[in-house]
């Protein structure tokens, strides 16, 4: 565990001050310059680089090179960087997406592909932050449910509490029909297959986020119905019977047919193949949603047409 006193050099408390860290077990072996742009998130790397070969940064009160790995216990003296103030929000600027379906209770929009839904895990935000920037004026925007960054399509968003509340339940209660395409590797055999298989989460040496088929893990079900082939290739129809984490993604890679273009669970090949070809992207979209309406019962079925990109990859698979 690290250690960190400041030198004040102004009674304002908004002004920059020398900081003295001292290293801890978890980063000894790390490079100097590594491990002071992860401290100084924000600061231009030419800016560290400076300070260190110009003797503004020390460790242990001595001047060191930029290479120099630091071990645990040293102490690394950190000059006043510009820091970004870790007290006020980065500005989020305000974005709307196609919306699919909207009134005084809930928003449905079709999310593009490579944005993510919310902020964290590396992202500074996501749609329901730059739907709250582009409307300044709604008392009440929350997600009802995720989507992949890489997965585009139906995305529900409330609008008042009271919605939010009853379409948790009606998902929960299972009383909502979500359908995926998915384009796989491989060619589907049964027209429709029922993909039960336990799942659970675990976290690589990198801290990167997977799932994996567990005996011991949640029930997973998913419903396969296949749409169309393509040779090597089968346009399928998945229906979430439950919501797990990557469900889609692991069932389909599990029973022998990944998704195309999938960075965790598919083939580096087969996504190298198809970036080639200009889709640079994961076959994955949320296409069609039945639900009760959540405050007035009335049953309703949104679709979202595949992506330009998708269609025009699947037109090109036929002409092969």
């Amino acid at each position: 565990m690290r250690k960190e006193t400041s030198t004040p050099h102004s009674a304002s408390k908004t002004a920059p001050a020398v900081r003295m860290v001292e290293v801890g077990a978890e980063h000894a072996g790390q490079r100097l310059d590594n491990f002071l742009m992860r401290l100084c998130k924000g600061v231009p790397k030419t800016h560290i680089y400076k300070a260190i070969r110009g003797g503004e940064v020390r460790v242990n009160k001595g001047r060191i090179a930029v290479d120099y790995r630091i071990a645990e216990g040293d102490v690394v003296r950190i000059p006043p960087l510009r820091l970004p103030d870790p007290t006020k929000p980065r500005p989020v600027p305000g974005a709307e997406f196609p919306v699919v379906f909207e009134d005084d209770a809930m928003l449905v929009v079709d999310k593009p592909a490579g944005v993510a839904v919310h902020g964290g895990s590396g992202v500074s935000f996501g749609v329901i932050e730059q739907l709250r920037a582009a409307r300044p004026d709604a008392k009440f925007l929350e997600l009802v449910h995720r989507l992949d960054r890489e997965t585009s399509g139906l995305l529900m968003v409330a609008k008042k509490r009271s919605a939010l509340l009853a379409l948790h339940a009606m998902l929960r209660e299972g009383r909502s029909d979500k359908h995926y395409l998915a384009l796989v590797e491989g060619d589907w055999v049964n027209d429709r297959q029922h993909i039960k298989l336990a799942l659970s989460k675990w976290t690589t040496q990198s801290g990167e986020r997977r799932v994996k088929v567990d005996p011991d893990g949640q029930t997973a079900h998913t419903i396969v119905t296949l749409k169309q082939r393509f040779g090597g290739y089968s346009l399928v129809d998945a229906e979430l019977r439950t919501g797990r984490t990557h469900q889609i993604r692991v069932h389909l890679a599990a029973s022998g047919f990944p998704i195309v273009g999938d960075d965790k669970y598919g083939s580096d090949d087969v996504r190298a193949q198809f970036a080639r070809q200009g889709f640079g992207r994961m076959f994955l979209h949320a296409h069609s949603l039945t639900f009760p309406h959540p405050l007035t019962g009335e049953a309703m079925t949104l679709t979202a047409e595949l992506p330009p990109a998708c269609r025009n990859l699947l037109k090109t698979l036929e002409s092969v």
